[in-house]
């Protein structure tokens, strides 16, 4: 297995949004408010131990401030707006500095955002909301991706043309609720029986799972990654959106603060979601280059394939569009049916006041 399919698929086995997660969150935020930035899990980036907006960059008028964002998982197609607002001197115009962090742990990110020990944060739409169940104090800054990756997928030879013919067979997930609860909704908006389905933990092994017809189908593939992957290995597959079979219109990917942070920073918040926005047009713009900025800034431990994530940023960009609204633009009729999906799911611990969990600069 390669590295970056390890990680891929350990991204899904741990970060995706759970309760337990959420409890864990609640839990850990005393003992990280205690701890210093220099002793977090968020060391790798560009200037490991950069503290979050309380203690950074507030000298004289016309000084930089530092900011500090962690990603959701290593570098890749989606986060290329971030290099190039860096590279084109976005970032700079605002009077900004970014440390740009990949986390140690793929569920770093919404949690040192949460205790206050990074400034921003990349995480997931259903997972902010079930933050919130666990009273964590995180709001979503930014709507980056607007529609859901992860797609139902089936071998294009399996003879399943839609959903609800799953039932009775096996289908392989990574132990979230979440993709069971979307499982079950695409099943049953199909007219199939959701409770016959065999659900297989098949952990961080989603391709091979299916590649090998270990299962019928999988849940927590992405588009713009699982999915290249199989295609190119020799594996096509059939996907199906979710959205097409009950399931809500969802923010894959949305830029997260703490209630803190936006109560102390929330100007500088401003300004770097200005500088994303150009940031993300430039790479509509110029894609080759962009992907160009992407690959140097790619792990070690992560390598890219170019031609993956040259094929992913084509999926993803008009995903990313926001239409007539500004790049980031959140609709409150989205975290409406989100959080209505959530509770009729059982997936939220309390009942959340959707209009505490976003907000539009």
């Amino acid at each position: 297995m390669t590295t970056i399919r390890y990680f891929r698929y350990l991204h899904h086995a741990i970060s995706r949004p759970t309760i337990l997660l959420s409890a864990l969150l609640l839990c850990m935020l005393p003992v990280l408010a205690g701890c210093t930035n220099t002793n977090s899990p968020a060391a790798s980036g560009s200037s490991a131990g950069t503290t979050a907006t309380s203690e950074a960059g507030t000298g004289a008028d016309g000084a930089v401030h530092k900011l500090t964002i962690m990603l959701d998982w290593y570098p890749n197609a989606v986060h290329s707006f971030l290099y190039a607002a860096e590279a084109e001197g976005y970032f700079a115009e605002e009077g900004l500095e970014v440390d740009i962090q990949m986390p140690a742990d793929t569920n770093d990110a919404l949690k040192l955002v949460a205790a206050g020990k990074v400034d921003l944060a990349l995480s997931y739409q259903p997972q902010v909301l079930m933050a919130r169940g666990e009273q964590i104090p995180v709001k979503s800054i930014a709507a980056l991706v607007r529609h859901p990756l992860n797609h139902l997928m089936v071998a294009a030879d399996s003879g399943i043309t839609r959903p609800g013919e799953l039932s009775g067979k096996q289908a392989g997930y990574s132990s979230v609720p979440l993709y069971e609860a979307m499982l079950s909704t695409m099943v049953k908006s199909d007219g199939g029986d959701p409770s016959s389905l065999k659900l297989v933990d098949v952990g961080y092994e989603l391709i091979p799972a299916l590649s090998t017809g270990r299962v019928d189908g999988i849940m927590g593939g992405f588009i713009n990654h699982e999915q290249l992957i199989l295609e190119q290995e020799g594996h096509p597959v059939r996907s199906f959106n979710p959205v097409d079979y009950g399931v809500p219109d969802y923010y894959e990917l949305v830029l997260v603060a703490s209630e803190q942070g936006l109560q102390d920073s929330q100007g500088f918040y401003h300004k770097f979601v200005d500088a994303i926005r150009k940031g993300q047009q430039y790479v509509a713009d110029h894609p080759d280059e962009a992907l160009k900025l992407l690959l140097t800034h790619q792990e070690d431990t992560a390598p890219l394939d170019e031609a993956i994530e040259q094929r992913s940023l084509e999926i993803l960009l008009p995903l990313m569009d926001a239409g007539s609204q500004p790049f980031g633009y959140q609709d409150s009729a989205s975290w409406e049916k989100v959080n209505q999906w959530l509770s009729e799911n059982g997936l939220l611990a309390a009942e959340v006041d959707v209009k505490n969990a976003f907000i539009n600069f």
